[in-house]
């Protein structure tokens, strides 16, 4: 399916969800509902479970100091999760950053736990990058671009003033036979960011490419899927950009 046309889809399919979700206002299925709810709990229920140990560390580590509001909550799979200069690299960014990212995850995972990862800190911005495993474990870009949908409604549900920057699926080495389905779900991601206020794509994909079109393989570690250090310095520049700056430092009176 050519790039055109997967965006045309990913269109048609949001402008059917959006229209169901206006029809069930005015016709509501109570049966329909209850069943979407419960099925809703149980993929809820059996992600904690299969993520108990990673959400346990974030319970310790919020008992231990809660962020405070107003900073920006990163989120995601492995690549957030071994970020760990994350707070050094973003010192500057006013109300800190808060790292919540969780190795292996999906941006399915990332949509269940919209609250539990990112509205109870009630941040001003967040960084969400997710997808790659999605895709790896043989979801359609379309179904990409629902969870990421499933995400964003969440946050903005009770966050309505926070912004939602969706960081770019990377081009993996070990994953380039899925540069295809990448590029169509960047796409279809970034045409969904397009109708949503107050949000943006940032494209980490395009710079991570060579002059040859392919990955950079500097930027990644022997196992052609992680970054190095050399990686994460291109994110950050990459990043920095869309992040809230410090306020402007007091100019000095005239004598």
């Amino acid at each position: 399916m050519s790039s055109m046309k997967t965006a045309l889809a990913a269109v048609a399919l949001l402008t059917a969800a959006l229209g169901a979700q206006a029809q069930s206002s005015f016709f509501p299925q109570e049966s329909e509902t209850a069943a979407a709810e419960a099925a809703a709990a149980r993929d809820y229920l059996a992600a904690k479970d299969r993520w108990h140990n990673e959400l346990a560390a974030f319970a310790r580590a919020d008992q231990e100091r809660f962020p405070a509001p107003g900073g920006v909550v990163f989120v995601g799979s492995s690549t957030v999760r071994m970020w760990t200069r994350l707070s050094q690299d973003f010192a500057r960014v006013p109300g800190g950053v808060v790292n919540r990212g969780f190795g292996g995850s999906t941006l399915a995972d990332c949509a269940l736990f919209a609250r539990d990862l990112v509205v109870r800190y009630k941040p001003r911005q967040v960084m969400v990058y997710a997808g790659d495993n999605d895709l790896a474990e043989g979801r359609t870009p379309l179904q990409v671009l629902d969870s990421f949908a499933r995400f964003a409604n969440a946050v903005r549900a009770e966050l309505p003033d926070t912004r939602i920057s969706f960081i770019s699926v990377k081009p993996s080495p070990s994953r380039e036979q899925l540069l295809p389905q990448i590029r169509e779900t960047n796409h279809v991601v970034s045409a969904y960011l397009n109708l949503l206020p107050n949000s943006e794509f940032i494209d980490i994909y395009t710079p991570m490419l060579g002059a040859d079109g392919r990955p950079r393989m500097e930027l990644f570690r022997g196992d052609r899927l992680h970054l190095t250090d050399e990686g994460y310095r291109l994110w950050h520049s990459v990043i920095a950009p869309h992040l809230p700056s410090p306020p402007p430092a007091p100019t000095a009176g005239l004598p």
